[in-house]
């Protein structure tokens, strides 16, 4: 029996096409992809966002501390001009103290660094303790560790060390503690007692 026409077989059924809506663009070849690489390339025009620039942290350790003089009823300060000063005559007081060299203990640098900054020469009779701080220079980021001693003078003519110090001076031990020009050093010689354990001796 011969199939009417219209009803045939796979064979002899005639494809329709689909018309696609006026409003749609034509499918292309790369249609397809074209969406999957939009993506991509939107993002790969976006500027790149700059590396932050961090300072650089350098580490560094010294040693100083405080002196009493002979009649155990002094104590040595070294003095800075502050060039935040206008006027150019405040000076700001502290501890002697300098960096520890290659292979120098903490007891070592300390004694060297008194002697260079204030032509004093001491023997250490005990620890004070040690602080940190931080601090920005050059652009640099300083974390900066500071071993403090208690000494003893022993000889030497008080000179300050040209081109580092500007003055150095003897005084009361009452006044230490006021006279210090930084916080972190006056906490450490009221909270030690440096000052009126010597003096009571």
């Amino acid at each position: 029996m011969t199939p009417a026409p219209g009803a045939g077989s796979e064979g002899t059924k005639k494809k329709r096409r689909r018309k696609r809506p006026a409003h749609r663009a034509p499918l292309t070849k790369d249609s397809s992809t074209a969406s999957a690489v939009a993506p991509a390339d939107a993002t790969s025009k976006r500027p790149k966002t700059p590396a932050k620039n961090y300072a650089k942290r350098v580490d560094e350790v010294s040693a100083g501390g405080l002196v009493i003089d002979h009649s155990g009823k002094n104590g040595l300060l070294i003095g800075r001009i502050d060039h935040k000063d206008g006027s150019g005559k405040r000076i700001l007081w502290s501890l002697p103290k300098g960096h520890i060299e290659e292979g120098e203990t903490p007891e070592q640098a300390a004694l060297r660094e008194v002697a260079e900054e204030t032509g004093i020469e001491s023997s250490i009779e005990r620890s004070l303790g040690v602080i940190d701080f931080w601090f920005m220079a050059g652009g640099k980021r300083i974390h900066k560790t500071v071993h403090h001693f208690l000494f003893r003078e022993t000889g030497g003519n008080l000179a300050p060390q040209e081109s580092e110090v500007d003055e150095v001076g003897w005084f009361p031990l009452a006044e230490i503690v006021e006279r210090l020009a930084y916080p972190d050093e006056k906490k450490l010689i009221a909270r030690t007692g440096a000052s009126e354990e010597v003096a009571a001796q």
